[in-house]
Formats: C-alpha cells, sequence, structure tokens
C-alpha cells in the first residue's frame, strides 16, 4: 500500500488554488479596465484612476490656476489623486474578496 497522507485532499486543494490563482489574474485584468473618478476643491480638480492605481487624466478648471496661489492648485492636484487611488485601491479590495473569501492572500 502506497503512503499518502491525505492525498486526495491535497490535489483537491491544490486544484482549487490553482482555480483561485486564475480568477486572480482575471480580475486583475478586468480591474485594469475599470475607472474610478475622484474630484478636490467641489470639482475643481477632476482625476480618473484605473484598477491598476494608475492616474489616466487630470482635469483642471480654469478658475482654479491662479498664478499667485500654486500651493493651493499643487494641494488640490494630489488630494485628487489620492482619493482617486483610494477609491481604486478600495475597489481592488472588494472585488479580491469575491474571490479569495474574505482570506488575507500576501502579495495581492
Amino acid at each position: 500500500m502506497k503512503f499518502n497522507p491525505g492525498g486526495g485532499s491535497m490535489n483537491k486543494m491544490m486544484k482549487q488554488a490553482k482555480q483561485v490563482q486564475e480568477q486572480i489574474i482575471k480580475m486583475q485584468e478586468e480591474l485594469k479596465q475599470r475607472e474610478i473618478e475622484a474630484t478636490a476643491g467641489g470639482g475643481a480638480i477632476t482625476v480618473r484612476v484605473n484598477g491598476k492605481q494608475e492616474l489616466l487624466s487630470i482635469k483642471i478648471s480654469p478658475e482654479v490656476v491662479d498664478s499667485e496661489d500654486i500651493e493651493m492648485l499643487e494641494d488640490l492636484v494630489m488630494a485628487a489623486v489620492n482619493e482617486g487611488i483610494r477609491q481604486s485601491q478600495e475597489m481592488v479590495s472588494t472585488e479580491m474578496a469575491k474571490i479569495t473569501g474574505g482570506f488575507n492572500i500576501p502579495g495581492l
């Protein structure tokens, strides 16, 4: 008789892990196509960020451009970008939890 502790369940677990990995790869590709829009300054700055936390575009309302107050413009751009990234990360976490059942998988 061949010694195979948990052989059947181990094979099943490995197959399930591979399926989850394939689902994660597919989801990551899909999320790259999804976009989040975030604003700052009451809509003065609008940014679009994808599900890979890549900045896709920045729109700046002409009314907020003031050569006397560049710092305010910089702060608004930074706030909008950070909010877009935060929302994108939240979207990814939500979608990942659907696949992993809420388990935290390192590196994802």
